[in-house]
C-alpha cells in the first residue's frame, strides 16, 4: 500500500447523526485504507467553510446545502461536495401530548421550537410545508432558544412541539414525550457530505479516494450492526450522553434509514435539499448538480 500523508478534517461540531464520521475512525477504517486522518474541531459551519478556502485544512463534513449555497451567491466558488454520508434529515418535531394524525397543516395553529443552531432543519420543514401547498411562515414558531432550551420548555408546556436532534429527543422521551415527526420521512435530502475545495480535491486526491472507501466500509457496518454495538463504538466522543440514549439514537435513525447504502451521491438528494432552500427564500436558483457535487472521485475510489 502506497504511503499517504496524514489529512486535516474538520468537524463542524459533535452530533450522533453524523456517526459514519466516528465509525470510520473507530473501526480503524480510516488506518485499514493508509491515511492517518486528524479530527480537529472546526468551531462551527462558517469556520470550516472560511479554513478550507482560506487552505487550513484539507478537508471537512458538513452539509452540501453550504457550497451549493455559496455558489449560487457566487458561481466561482471551488467548494464542491463528495462522498454522501447523510442523506436523509436527521431532525425529528417532539411532542409531550399524542398527535396520531398529524398534518403539515397542523403546525400553523401550536406553539412551535425551532432550530436555532443551524438553518437547513427550518429549510427543510418550510420546503416541506411548501410540497403540501402550505405557506412556508410559521406564526407561533420561535427561533433562538438553543435545542437544549426548546426540549425543557417542551417539557415545561411552554411549547407545543420542537424541533431537534438526537439525544435531545431521548431526553423528551424520558420526561414523558414522544417524536411526532420525523423529517426523514420526507425521503431523501442531503444532509452531510464530505467537501473540499477544487484544488485541494485535485492535489490530495489518492487521500481523498482512501478516506471514501473508509467511509464505504462504515456506512456497510451501521446499515447491518445493531445498535447497541454502535453505539459502543461511539462511547469515546460521546462520553457525555448515556449509553441508553446512544443506543435509542442510533436504533432510531437507523430505523429511519437516516445512512446512505454508500458514498454515492444521489442527485435527487441535492435537488430536494434545493428546493427547500429556494422555498425557504435562501436561495433564488439552484446550481447544476455537476458545479456542487464532485461523483467522479467516488466512482474512482470504488472502482
Amino acid at each position: 500500500m502506497p504511503h499517504l500523508r496524514p489529512m486535516t478534517l474538520l468537524e463542524p461540531f459533535r452530533a450522533l447523526f453524523y456517526a459514519p464520521f466516528y465509525l470510520a475512525e473507530a473501526l480503524g477504517a480510516f488506518a485499514a485504507e493508509g491515511v492517518e486522518v486528524r479530527l480537529v474541531d472546526a468551531g462551527g459551519t462558517d469556520e470550516a467553510a472560511r479554513k478550507l478556502l482560506a487552505g487550513e485544512a484539507d478537508l471537512a463534513w458538513s452539509g452540501p446545502m453550504r457550497p451549493m449555497l455559496m455558489r449560487s451567491q457566487d458561481p466561482a466558488c471551488p467548494l464542491k461536495s463528495f462522498c454522501a454520508v447523510v442523506m436523509r434529515d436527521p431532525f425529528l418535531l417532539m411532542g409531550m401530548a399524542p398527535r396520531p394524525d398529524f398534518r403539515m397543516a397542523d403546525l400553523a395553529g401550536l406553539r412551535l421550537g425551532l432550530v436555532a443552531e443551524v438553518p437547513t432543519p427550518v429549510w427543510c420543514l418550510q420546503g416541506d410545508l411548501a410540497a403540501a401547498g402550505l405557506p412556508t411562515t410559521l406564526p407561533l414558531a420561535t427561533r433562538g432558544p438553543s435545542m437544549a432550551e426548546n426540549a425543557q420548555a417542551l417539557t415545561e408546556g411552554r411549547l407545543d412541539l420542537a424541533q431537534m436532534f438526537e439525544p435531545f429527543a431521548c431526553r423528551v422521551e424520558d420526561a414523558g414525550g414522544r417524536p411526532i415527526h420525523a423529517q426523514a420521512s420526507r425521503g431523501l435530502t442531503a444532509y452531510t457530505a464530505f467537501y473540499a475545495t477544487e484544488a485541494g480535491i485535485a492535489a490530495r486526491r489518492e487521500e481523498l479516494k482512501a478516506m471514501i472507501r473508509a467511509m464505504d466500509r462504515a456506512l456497510r457496518y451501521l446499515r447491518a450492526a445493531p445498535a447497541a454495538e454502535v453505539a459502543a463504538h461511539l462511547a469515546p466522543r460521546f462520553a457525555n450522553i448515556p449509553a441508553s440514549h446512544r443506543t435509542r439514537a442510533i436504533a432510531r435513525y437507523q430505523a429511519l434509514d437516516l445512512w446512505g447504502e454508500g458514498p454515492r451521491f444521489p442527485k435527487a438528494a441535492l435537488e430536494r435539499l434545493g428546493q427547500a432552500m429556494i422555498a425557504a427564500g435562501a436561495m433564488h436558483s439552484m446550481p447544476a448538480f455537476e458545479d456542487c457535487v464532485d461523483n467522479a472521485i467516488v466512482e474512482e475510489a470504488l472502482a
